[in-house]
C-alpha cells in the first residue's frame, strides 16, 4: 500500500518532491498510526462488503473500520458477525487468486467477547485483520477489551492492534474527566505495544448535551467538545514518548452520490489552472467546513480522521501531504550540526526556526512526509485533490 498509489506513477512523480513510501500491515506501529489517514467506516451488514472494500482500496482508501456497533441496529448484530466471516473469506479467496491487497481492516465491536469469538470464526482469514476498534473506552471497560485482544492474539498466532474510541460520558463530564483520562492513560500505557491510535467520538460528546454542529461549524466551534479534545491531547498526545496518535473526529455531512463535484469542475482546475473553481465547488458541496476542520485537527495535535463517506477521503489525504516548505524547515531543524540548538532563518525566509522548541514538530513532520510524501514547491491541495479524483 501507499498513499496516492491509485494514481499513475507519471502523475505522482509530477506532484511529489518525495513520493509517499510503501507500507504493509506488518510495518512498524509508528508508521501505521500515521498511515491510517482517512479511516473509512462501513456497516458490517453490507451484503457486498468485500466488493466495497476492493472498490474503495482502488480509490485510495488505506484503512477501513467494519462496524458492528452504532452503525447497525441491535437486532442486526448477529447477522453482521455472520456477514463479516463470509466477506473475509471472499477477500481472502480473491487475494489468493491474484487479486489486489486490501486496506488495513479493523472491526468495531460492542463487547469484549466478540473479539475472541470473531477471531476464532475467521480462521485463516484473520490474516486480513489488523485489529479491533474498542467503543466507549475507559479504564474499566478497556481492561476487559484489551485482555480479550491478548487472548485473541494467542489464538490467531499473530499481532492485532487496538484502536480505543474516547467517547464516554465520564470523559465528557468535567467532574469525572481528570480521573477518567488518568485511567485511560494507565491502561493504554500498560498495553502500549497493542494500541495503534486513539479515536475521538465527538458525535457521542454532542449527544450528551443534545447538540449537533452544522455544516458551517467545526468540532472546535462547539466549546464543550473543543475542551475535551484539548484535554485528551494534553494527557494522551504528548510528544515526549508517552503519547499516542490521536485521530480527528468524524465529519458527518455529505451530498447524495459519491462524486464531490460535477465532471466539468473535476476537470477544469487541474487542466486549466482554475483553482478557484475547485474551491467554489467544495464550498457548494458542504466541504468547506470539512477542510477547515482538517486544518484545525492538525493544529490541535490530531492526525488522520474518521470518515463515514468516500468523498471525505481524498481531502483528508491531500491535506496530509507535507508541503515543500514544511519539509525544508523540518530538515533544517534536524540537521546534526544543529543539535546544540539555536535559531535559523527558514529557507523560505518567512519565519524563525528555533531548533530545540521546534524539534518535536520536525520529527513528526518527517514521519508524516515518509507516509504521505512531500509536495513539489508549486503543488498544493488543489492539484493533489484533483489528481486523486482523476486517478
Amino acid at each position: 500500500m501507499r498513499h496516492f498509489g491509485h494514481i499513475p506513477s507519471a502523475v505522482r512523480n509530477g506532484l511529489f518532491h518525495r513520493e509517499p513510501a510503501e507500507f504493509t500491515a506488518d510495518s512498524p506501529a509508528r508508521t501505521l498510526a500515521v498511515a491510517l489517514g482517512a479511516t473509512l467506516y462501513s456497516p458490517a451488514t453490507r451484503p457486498r462488503l468485500a466488493d466495497d472494500i476492493r472498490k474503495q482500496a482502488a480509490r485510495g482508501v488505506v484503512s477501513m473500520v467494519l462496524c458492528l456497533e452504532d452503525s447497525i441496529s441491535d437486532a442486526d448484530v448477529e447477522a453482521g458477525e455472520d456477514n463479516l466471516v463470509r466477506q473475509f473469506r471472499d477477500l481472502a479467496d480473491g487475494r489468493a487468486a491474484g487479486g489486489p491487497d486490501v486496506p488495513l481492516l479493523f472491526i468495531r465491536v460492542r463487547e469484549p467477547r466478540q473479539i475472541t469469538d470473531l477471531v476464532t470464526r475467521l480462521g485463516d482469514t484473520v490474516d486480513l485483520l489488523s485489529g479491533f476498534v474498542l467503543p466507549k473506552f475507559t479504564e474499566a471497560r478497556g481492561t476487559a477489551f484489551l485482555e480479550a485482544l491478548t487472548r485473541a492474539e494467542r489464538a490467531a498466532g499473530r499481532s492485532l492492534y487496538a484502536m480505543p474510541v474516547l467517547e464516554s460520558p465520564e470523559l465528557l463530564h468535567l467532574e469525572t474527566r481528570a480521573e477518567t483520562l488518568a485511567g485511560i492513560a494507565s491502561i493504554t500505557d500498560k498495553y502500549r505495544d497493542r494500541v495503534l491510535a486513539l479515536r475521538l467520538g465527538v458525535t457521542d460528546f454532542c449527544s450528551a448535551y443534545g447538540l449537533r454542529r452544522s455544516p458551517d461549524m467545526t468540532a472546535y466551534d462547539v466549546k464543550v467538545v473543543a475542551h475535551v479534545i484539548a484535554d485528551v491531547v494534553n494527557v494522551l498526545g504528548r510528544a515526549d514518548g508517552t503519547g499516542f496518535t490521536i485521530t480527528g473526529p468524524v465529519w458527518e455531512y455529505f451530498r447524495p452520490g459519491e462524486r464531490i463535484f460535477k465532471p466539468q469542475l473535476r476537470r477544469s482546475p487541474f487542466l486549466e489552472g482554475r483553482a478557484e473553481d475547485l474551491r467554489t465547488a467544495l464550498i457548494e458541496h458542504d466541504m468547506d467546513g470539512l477542510l477547515r476542520e482538517i486544518e484545525l485537527d492538525r493544529a490541535n495535535g490530531l492526525l488522520g480522521k474518521t470518515c463515514i463517506h468516500p468523498t471525505h477521503v481524498l481531502p483528508v489525504h491531500a491535506l496530509s501531504v507535507v508541503s515543500h516548505e514544511e519539509w525544508s524547515d523540518a530538515q533544517d531543524i534536524l540537521r546534526p550540526e544543529q543539535d546544540g540548538g539555536g535559531v535559523l532563518r527558514s529557507v523560505y525566509t518567512n519565519k524563525m526556526n528555533e531548533v530545540k522548541p521546534h524539534r518535536a514538530w520536525a520529527e513528526r513532520t518527517l514521519v508524516r512526509a515518509e507516509v504521505f510524501g512531500v509536495a513539489r514547491e508549486d503543488v498544493g491541495f488543489v492539484e493533489l485533490l484533483t489528481a486523486g479524483l482523476a486517478g
